[in-house]
């Protein structure tokens, strides 16, 4: 290690302390008051190869036992992962499949200090034996000094008052005095302070925004809003049957057949519950926004086919598997044109919309904002970067499963999110699932800057890929809506069924992602569980792997694209003066290429240095349109041997393109020794 060089991290990878939503549609059908039987969870064995693979349906007291067992055997299991005398394990979540193979979710300390980007699952065996491991972070959490300048509480306060008031918050303090952490999400470990600064964004959205920042250099290293928030609308859902509650003389939407979830009625306010529906009678609205329990009506139906679809469906007791609901509720605000899901009070909120006239309570928005809470109390996917748009692709693709499960006549399930809003005043979807890039902004495929994206557009790839593999390329016509799906390759992909592919997410969510997964641990984790579930080499395996490759991740089932397109190439050798020196370039001239570059434009490069952290790295083409490939970072790795994809299709192929490298730490230097770009 180098003491000469100050690294500032950048990359991503902490624990959600909330999650929120974004989604919208319209269903019918009932929300009886007691669930249904859950026969549909066992629907799924006759197609599975291994049905033990499954998830088993665990009553609330059966998954607190495996808790507190895993529990107890912390010390033992911290042992046989090699973990430091300083380092402790807590269990933040068990799931067991059919077979008895339990996956235990741990978090850890280290001094007694919080470790984020330090999760990981261990995978065992009905026999309790270990299988696999899958970290967060492959760094060894060692040799952390636990001490911090006096000023750094004060001085971790500041920064983050900054970005908060950047991001659009009014708040002059922090929520509470900065916590001392471990960061570990960049790999290197480092001590650090999570500030959490509340009160309300620019739009009336509640903020909370998680900025930690170096103990030792007072640096920022990394934010994210706790807040994950959507445009949604009301759409009703027709007449349905509610679960509900008699109270004395009146009745209430209290849903105890379903954990005891409740719809509360803010009436315009931004705090607190507001008060419990209650009524005289157990007819709730009248189908009209002007009547105050229509939205609270729409909002119970929501969060009950939620419920009965991830139990009827997955096996899954309620958002954390502990049979607990979570509460709803509705008129947030003033006019508010929103919705979100919080962590924190483990509860959904919905606004009324422009001018107070849409509230914000369709099927899908719940199921979205529901499954929000699934996925801070599984894998806990970080909201930004990449893994921000993992998080909420798996909002997108639980609320359009639920969709489709409600089975509602009125307006069947589809793969087009929020085509009922008309946000854009045209008719139009809020968001493609077959085509991302129709929304105009979200990506059909990935690429190496996808994740600088707003996460509601660099969710585009996980949502092309469910709707690959879940109905295939091509045009064609599903449940009455005409959908047409290319892929990044140019070759055709073969569905499995909306049924499969919503269960191999699902497996790959609670059992291989953690906080940091990206795309490539996305596509890593969802060929295991279709192995697990269809058996290696089978037909689901192949899908998956092939929808992956359509998106632009990784390779196809038979072994690559072959198409390996026109390379054009640059050997020169190209020396990279020491920081503070100026940017250098490499350069190909790239000829006989009809119209605009590709959309997965690969630029292959390689550089010896002895710390590729020092490096900033742009692709500058003919144009002078700049793709950031690479920012400085703490990454200590020597020499650099790596391809990425870059959407270029907006510019003219032909020209000379220039790779620019400047090195911005002092002490060492290097050479750009290939530069490489394949069309």
């Amino acid at each position: 290690m180098k003491s000469t060089h100050r690294r500032n991290a950048t990359a991503t990878g902490a624990l959600l302390a909330a999650a929120a939503l974004l989604t919208v549609g319209v269903q019918a059908g009932t929300a009886n008051a007691q669930p249904e039987p859950s026969a549909n969870a066992a629907a799924p064995k006759g197609q599975v190869r291994n049905p033990g693979a499954l998830p088993a349906q665990l009553t609330p007291s059966q998954r607190a036992e495996l808790i507190a067992k895993a529990q107890s055997t912390t010390a033992a299991t911290a042992e046989e992962l090699g973990l430091g005398p300083q380092e402790k394990l807590l269990v933040h979540d068990v799931v067991k499949d059919q077979d008895g193979t339990t996956h235990t979710r741990y978090e850890r300390t280290y001094e007694g200090l919080p470790v984020l980007g330090g999760d990981l699952v261990v995978n065992r065996t009905a026999a309790d034996r270990t299988q696999s491991v899958s970290k967060a972070s492959e760094a060894t959490l060692q040799g952390v000094s636990t001490s911090a300048p006096a000023d750094a509480p004060a001085a971790a306060s500041a920064k983050a008052l900054d970005a908060a008031k950047a991001a659009g918050s009014k708040a002059d303090k922090a929520d509470a005095a900065p916590r001392k952490i471990v960061w570990m999400a960049n790999g290197v470990p480092t001590l650090a302070y999570e500030t959490v600064i509340g009160g309300l964004q620019d739009d009336g959205t509640p903020n909370q925004l998680h900025v930690v920042t170096d103990a030792k250099t007072g640096a920022k290293l990394h934010q994210w809003q706790g807040i994950e928030t959507g445009v949604g609308n009301t759409h009703y859902s027709g007449q349905v049957t509610l679960g509900t509650s008699k109270s004395g003389t009146n009745f209430t939407l209290n849903d105890t057949g379903r954990g005891g979830h409740k719809t509360y009625n803010l009436n315009h306010g931004t705090s607190g519950t507001g008060s419990l529906f209650s009524q005289s009678t157990d007819t709730w609205g009248n189908g009209a926004n002007s009547n105050a329990a229509t939205a609270g009506a729409d909002a119970a139906y929501g969060a009950g086919v939620t419920w009965d679809f991830y139990k009827n469906v997955l096996g899954r007791s309620g958002i954390r598997g502990d049979g607990v609901a979570a509460y709803s509720r509705v008129h947030y605000g003033n006019a508010y044109v929103n919705a979100f899901w919080d962590d924190s009070c483990f509860c959904m909120t919905y606004g009324d919309g422009t001018n107070n006239n849409d509230p914000l309570t369709s099927l899908d928005v719940a199921g979205h904002e529901m499954s929000h809470g699934v996925t801070a109390a599984t894998a806990g996917l970080e909201y930004s970067d990449e893994s921000g748009g993992l998080n909420e692709a798996t909002s997108d693709i639980m609320g359009t499963s639920v969709e489709f499960y409600a089975n509602n006549p009125s307006d069947p399930g589809d793969y087009l999110i929020g085509e009922k809003i008309d946000i854009n005043g045209d008719g139009t979807p809020l968001r493609y699932m077959d085509k991302p890039s129709k929304d105009g902004g979200s990506a059909d495929a990935w690429y190496s800057g996808v994740g600088n994206l707003d996460v509601h557009y660099s969710s585009g790839p996980a949502n092309h890929w469910f709707y690959l593999a879940s109905e295939g390329s091509g045009a064609k016509v599903v449940g009455g809506v005409s959908y047409n799906s290319p892929t990044s390759d140019g070759l055709p992909v073969t569905g499995i069924g909306r049924d499969k592919a919503q269960l191999i997410w699902y497996k790959a969510l609670t059992t291989k992602f953690n906080s940091t997964t990206d795309y490539a641990g996305a596509r890593a984790g969802t060929i295991a569980a279709a192995t697990e579930l269809y058996g290696a080499g089978s037909a689901e395996v192949n899908a998956v792997t092939d929808a992956w490759a359509a998106v632009n991740v990784g390779a196809r089932s038979g072994g690559g694209n072959p198409n390996p397109g026109t390379v054009f190439e640059s050997t020169t050798r190209v020396a990279i003066p020491d920081s503070p020196g100026p940017a250098v370039t490499s350069s190909v001239a790239v000829t006989g290429v009809t119209g605009n570059a590709p959309s997965t434009l690969k630029v292959g490069v390689k550089i010896t240095h002895t710390y590729i952290g020092d490096l900033q790295i742009d692709l500058v083409a003919p144009n002078g349109t700049s793709f950031r490939l690479q920012n400085s970072s703490s990454d200590s790795t020597a020499n650099l041997d790596k391809t990425y994809t870059v959407n270029a299709s907006a510019v003219a192929a032909n020209g000379t393109w220039k790779l620019k490298v400047q090195d911005k730490g002092a002490a060492d230097v290097g050479t750009i020794t290939d530069f490489k770009l394949t069309f």
